[in-house]
């Protein structure tokens, strides 16, 4: 489909997709002047910028005037520029970006006012459907309704008014068709005073449909009467046909008197809106048309027993507002000194019914500043509610608007298209009433004493009545403070700030393993860390990133990652944080911004937009991959080197979507890795290249080696040196790869006193000598002890043998001079040499 700006009768419309477009008007000023226009911008999901150049392309000296400020929605703002003498070029540019979210609501243009150029030199005729009755006019005025005129009229011809129309502005008349349903709706009438509503039927205005033709239906007949719904929680008729606010300390619940609260009890104040007979006093409806004021002084929306929907409108593309005032928000007496905490929320239910491009909108104005739309649901929706949580005490606005169409028709084809709104909740406003009590604590002076607020971290006991804090390492609920189980636990990993109002994690982490300890200090990545990720494209070919902000931990627990819409300095260093005035700042633990670099659009710098916040609460740090249904798939990141395990910090945030209807997660795993310094590298799965793969949950991997555990005595180990000169040296060096950081030091290097290797050898030497000697003497000693043996025996057997000696005297034998005369002598030739040695040592 080709881009371009559209002319839409008095207005003209912008492009609606991701295209960049320009309006552009060259005008020649004789003198300096100015331009003036009207405009209505009210969704950032578009870029809109004016901006001037002169003859030579060269962009004239306006750049704070160049991006135009988001209006309210239906409503027009003004916009104005000066201009210098010469050739001016004007430029209305705008630049839609999708990336799958909802499509763009337009930027309108109309009254262009150009002062400063010469006189014409020619007059213009009027076209049709417009008229001047005088000479010498402006401009020509547009022909009321029921009336046409022709080019050039001076005035405008009426219609036959009992079988033709014309809308304002038209250049013929067309005739009335029969009537249908869809040209009435029905009403309810305030309550009576016995009790009863009536159903009326009126024929939408202005009626432009013949009731005496053929196929024309009637006005079903009116009057028929039902019981009037009862009051609203906290709303008591006494009686009466309206219903009246209890008084200041009592409760009911709308069908019996107001009471006043018990003794140590005060009321629930707020709002619930269940039953519609007449709009309540803080409420209000309207409707307006950008291009046409047939709705003006119309209701948008029309009560009807148990629900409001919306009004019939004057054209299916009306815009059908309703207005919710709440001049603040309070918590309860007891928690008046609670921090950190929501003061209320609004929840509604509701349901839409289309057969066309139908949109509902939820709006939200703080302090009558801005206007911006919370939440937008397309198309016909079931049964369902949203809520909203207010964190900061300022007067809201919430507004919901119904539009049936975005495309202007002259007949109405959607009047059966509409929305219901069933309830309508708002608790601890400053204006509200109750329709119950809830327990408070009580001062200690005397039983029965008046409310008092509890300190930060207290919750009321029960027993007593009485605040009494929080134990070390919980959190107070924010919703309720009653009893010790209004005191939750913090999760693995964290612990709860002084004032028990959140549990964070003071970036210190212990974890055994396999009887290890392993302790983390994650203090040097407590500052942001932030990832570009990139490049993307759209359907239209528009380039961007994601830009992801982190603050993992410390702090107290204070959310230092911050993003920002409409600025070139996405990185917001000197802007100071919950600043009221900067209301395009976010503050979480996690959150993304879309950046459009400078070169994808032809803007001067990057732009940053659709910031959100994806993690506002922390829930835990722990080794496990699973945490309060979040959960790490093993196959999400690449599979880590080392035996240390990672260690996952995991938060939610508690706004939630359509899409999102738990909220969004996050899930930030630390990875030890000596080779990424410093703050590391922080990637996304390669199967979730955005982040996340439902939009709802996001994976981070941060690698750093400050994501290593300390280190201990088990990640070094020692060597020992020679012993030189009488000392040993003993090293202690790192396991290798070092996987630890910081923790305990490697010990000094350690001198003992040694004996040197020259004593010992000389010992040595020593001893092996004597051994020797002893063993030779040994050897000679044995063998010449066994050939004296040798030769006794040899001599007795001679003897034996010799025939002239029977027996030889004892003393016959031949013995030499100084042998041994041994009776064991005789036995010699049987014992062994270990024998020998035996005998040797008896003696």
């Amino acid at each position: 489909m080709h881009s371009s700006w559209i002319p839409r009768g008095n207005y003209i419309e912008s492009n609606r997709d991701d295209c960049t477009v320009s309006l552009i008007y060259a005008v020649h000023l004789k003198k300096s002047g100015y331009v003036f226009f009207e405009y209505q911008y009210v969704d950032n999901n578009i870029f809109f910028e004016f901006f001037i150049q002169n003859d030579q392309c060269q962009e004239m000296d306006t750049t704070t005037d160049k991006w135009v400020k988001l209006t309210d929605s239906g409503e027009w703002g003004s916009h104005s520029v000066m201009l210098k003498s010469g050739t001016n070029i004007l430029y209305w540019r705008t630049t839609g970006i999708l990336m799958g979210s909802k499509a763009v609501k337009p930027v309108l243009v109309k009254n262009i006012t150009i002062e400063g150029v010469a006189y014409t030199s020619e007059c213009f005729p009027c076209k049709p459907g417009t008229f001047s009755n005088k000479p010498g006019s402006f401009n020509c005025q547009v022909c009321p309704r029921n009336t046409y005129s022709e080019k050039g009229a001076k005035e405008c011809i009426r219609c036959k008014e009992d079988s033709q129309f014309s809308e304002e502005g038209s250049s013929e008349c067309t005739e009335r068709p029969p009537c249908t349903t869809k040209d009435y709706f029905q009403i309810h009438t305030p309550c009576d005073e016995e009790g009863k509503t009536q159903i009326m039927y009126k024929w939408i205005e202005p009626k432009i449909c013949r009731e005496d033709l053929t196929d024309a239906i009637r006005l079903p007949p009116s009057g028929e009467k039902k019981d009037c719904p009862p009051c609203n929680p906290g709303f008591y008729n006494n009686g009466s046909s309206s219903c009246h606010p209890c008084p200041p300390g009592t409760f009911s619940d709308g069908t019996k008197e107001c009471r006043p609260c018990p003794a140590g009890t005060e009321p629930a104040l707020g709002f619930e809106y269940k039953w519609w007979n007449v709009l309540p006093g803080n409420m209000k409806t309207s409707c307006f048309n950008v291009g046409n004021s047939k709705c003006d002084g119309m209701n948008g929306w029309e009560v009807a027993g148990d629900h409001i929907q919306s009004g019939a409108g004057g054209s299916d593309n009306d815009y059908l507002i309703l207005n919710l005032h709440i001049p603040g928000f309070k918590p309860p007496t007891s928690m008046t000194g609670a921090t950190g905490s929501e003061l209320g929320r609004i929840t509604f239910v509701f349901e839409t019914l289309c057969s066309a491009d139908c949109v509902l909108y939820f709006m939200v104005d703080i302090n009558r500043k801005s206007t911006n739309v919370v939440e937008s649901w397309g198309g016909t929706k079931e049964k369902q509610a949203y809520t909203h949580i207010i964190f900061k005490n300022a007067t809201f606005t919430f507004t919901w608007a119904f539009q049936r169409t975005n495309q202007g028709q002259d007949n109405r084809r959607f009047i059966n298209d509409m929305v219901k709104i069933y309830s309508i909740t708002a608790t601890n406003a400053v204006d509200g009433v109750a329709s119950s009590c809830r327990a408070c604590a009580l001062g200690s002076e005397q039983s029965g004493s008046s409310c008092v607020p509890c300190p930060p971290g207290h919750y009321i006991e029960k027993e007593t009545n009485q605040c009494k804090e929080c134990p070390p390492d919980t959190y107070l609920s924010i919703h309720q403070v009653y009893g010790k189980e209004a005191c939750i636990p913090c999760g693995p990993g964290s612990k709860s700030s002084q004032d028990r109002s959140v549990c964070y994690s003071d970036c210190f982490f212990y974890h055994e393993k396999e009887n290890q300890s392993l302790h983390y200090d994650f203090s040097n990545l407590s500052s942001v860390g932030s990832l570009m990720n990139g490049p993307s494209f759209t359907s239209k070919g528009t380039k961007y990133f994601h830009f992801f902000n982190i603050s993992l931990c410390g702090h107290e627990g204070k959310k230092m990652a911050l993003c920002t819409n409409n600025i070139t300095d996405f990185t917001v260093k000197e802007i100071v944080a919950g600043s009221d005035d900067y209301t395009n700042l976010v503050g979480a633990f996690v959150c993304q911004s879309t950046i459009i670099p400078s070169e994808s659009k032809g803007f001067r710098a990057a732009l940053s937009s659709q910031s959100i916040i994806l993690a506002d609460t922390f829930l835990g740090v722990t080794v496990e991959t699973t945490l309060q249904n979040i959960d790490i798939k093993e196959d999400m990141f690449p599979v880590p080197p080392s035996q240390i395990p990672d260690v996952h910090f995991f938060y939610k945030s508690s706004t939630t979507t359509t899409s999102c209807i738990n909220g969004r997660s996050t899930a930030v795993k630390m990875r030890c890795n000596p080779t990424k310094s410093g703050a590391g590298v922080i990637s996304v799965p390669s199967k979730c290249p955005a982040g996340t793969c439902d939009g709802c949950t996001f994976y981070f991997l941060w690698e750093s080696a400050e994501a290593c555990p300390l280190c201990t005595e088990h990640d070094f180990h020692e060597i020992e040196g020679a012993c030189k000169r009488g000392f040993q040296e003993t090293l202690y060096v790192w396991n290798e790869p070092k996987w630890c950081i910081k923790g305990i030091s490697l010990p000094e290097k350690k001198l003992a006193t040694c004996e040197t290797v020259d004593f010992w050898l000389k010992v040595g030497a020593g001893v092996g000598a004597f051994a020797a000697v002893l063993l030779v003497a040994l050897t000679c000693y044995f063998w010449k002890k066994n050939q004296k043996l040798e030769y006794k025996y040899s001599k007795l057997v001679m003897t034996t043998n010799s025939k002239e000696c029977e027996l030889p005297a004892a003393d016959s034998c031949a013995i030499m001079e100084g042998e041994d005369n041994e009776e064991e002598v005789v036995y010699s030739n049987k014992q062994s040499l270990l024998g020998k040695l035996k005998s040797l040592a008896t003696k």
